[in-house]
């Protein structure tokens, strides 16, 4: 999937120019942009992605949305580990990622959807396929694209995740200009990051596992607590930033704590003052990620060079942090179908397969239609145990193989499924597969 985000044809640039003069309510396009790159970053099937700089008095960003946590038990909360692993303070880059819409996709979008619609009826004809619900995966489908093609939705979707990610360390999400959002163009933070494809394909070095913990941690929040999960999580919508932990506790703390005594080899002596420190300007507090990321980009093709440079990365004190990209589309579950699937994953994570079989059958649509559910449950039990004996490591099992023979189980017994319980299966199998080439070792349910 991968490959496939970024090869659609581009639109024209005059057409840019005109959509996004008409979003900032006429002003001429060179009164918006210091800097524009006319060459476009990204070309999709919906919208296409350029990379410019807003006018200085174009920067204004809502400040309650990023004010971080001040006292000491929020900043406790947030960190993660004994490294005190915390996102530092920032405030969003005047580089800015201009998300335009192509002219006539919806039309295109809708003459797609009704082909699709077509052949999923023509499958649901066959005999026992009509258990996979293609027609009902269409339109849910078919719902989701139209959301994709207002950009204000995007915007409001980073909303919600930065407020759900706010105080954890495993993922960012670009700022988005709400207020020069419109439906054809989507105004958001320049995320400043090295693509997930080239530590796929050069490997993670020294964070290799900390980037696939990272991930499903980041992941199963949105599905286990948020319920509002990034549906559309390929490679290519993942970056990886770097950063300096901050320190647990804020610079002025040091000016409250009165002076102590301390022991040291029998005698006592007052503890050294730390050294005031200057303030950090915006360009410096913006350029510490891609300072490193420029030692990294040369070593994109020589794998060793670029294992070697992240160790002297490692060394030198920083942490990754995933950032998320594209989020048009998302997964919400309805409260009964997201109580089903909770009960569902306990079941599995607590390697009980017969008991998740009789919830699948309990809770499909059409419980009255299943076929032999005595033996479906019984089928799911001896999956599961037979999972069970290799842990759900996944280079010790493909998460997709026992999927694909769950849906096989499903047909065979007419157990029909909701359409966005399969968006949440169709989510994990993006993930396995991306876990599969950071960390062979991850191991799905201990996180």
């Amino acid at each position: 999937m991968s490959s496939l985000h970024s090869n659609a044809p581009a639109h024209s640039l005059a057409k840019t120019k005109e959509i996004l003069e008409k979003a900032f309510d006429g002003r001429p396009f060179d009164e918006i942009f210091e800097e524009f790159d006319t060459r476009p970053l990204g070309v999709g099937a919906i919208a296409q992605v350029y990379k410019g700089r807003l006018k200085s008095d174009l920067t204004q960003f809502d400040e309650d949305v990023e004010n971080q946590p001040q006292n000491l038990r929020q900043r406790v909360k947030k960190n993660v580990d004994i490294a005190l692993k915390s996102t530092p303070q920032r405030i969003p880059s005047s580089y800015v990622a201009i998300k335009v819409l192509h002219p006539n996709v919806e039309r295109i979008v809708r003459r797609d959807l009704r082909i699709m619609g077509f052949f999923a009826n023509v499958i649901n004809a066959i005999p026992t396929m009509e258990w996979f619900s293609f027609p009902d995966e269409v339109a849910q489908f078919g719902e989701m694209m139209r959301l994709q093609l207002d950009m204000r939705i995007e915007a409001a979707n980073l909303d919600i995740f930065r407020k759900h990610f706010r105080n954890r360390t495993t993922a960012w999400f670009p700022y988005p200009y709400t207020q020069y959002t419109t439906r054809q163009v989507l105004v958001e933070e320049f995320a400043q990051g090295i693509p997930l494809e080239d530590f796929l394909s050069n490997g993670g070095g020294v964070f290799q596992k900390e980037i696939a913990d990272e991930g499903l941690d980041a992941f199963l929040h949105m599905v286990l607590i948020d319920n509002f999960i990034h549906a559309d999580l390929h490679p290519g919508n993942i970056m990886v930033r770097f950063y300096k932990p901050s320190s647990l506790l804020p610079p002025e703390a040091f000016e409250r704590i009165p002076s102590m005594p301390s022991f040291t080899q029998g005698t006592f002596s007052q503890p050294p003052t730390p050294p005031p420190t200057p303030p950090k300007t915006e360009n410096e507090t913006l350029d510490v990620t891609e300072e490193v990321l420029s030692q990294l980009r040369p070593h994109r093709n020589n794998p060793t060079a670029w294992r070697a440079q992240l160790a002297a990365i490692d060394a030198a004190g920083y942490r990754p942090q995933l950032i998320l990209i594209d989020t048009g589309l998302v997964t919400e579950l309805s409260p009964t179908n997201r109580a089903n699937f909770l009960d569902l994953f306990r079941a599995v994570a607590e390697f009980d397969g017969y008991r998740a079989g009789e919830l699948m059958i309990a809770r499909c649509r059409q419980p009255e239609a299943v076929r032999d559910g005595e033996v479906f449950a019984l089928r799911m039990s001896h999956l599961v145990l037979g999972v069970k004996q290799k842990t759900f490591a996944l280079g010790q099992i493909r998460i997709g193989d026992v999927l694909s023979e769950v849906l096989d189980m499903v047909r065979t017994h007419h157990v029909r499924l909701e359409g966005d319980f399969v968006n949440v299966v169709l989510s994990i199998l993006l993930l396995e597969g991306i876990g599969r080439n950071l960390d062979p070792g991850m191991d799905l349910f201990a996180g």
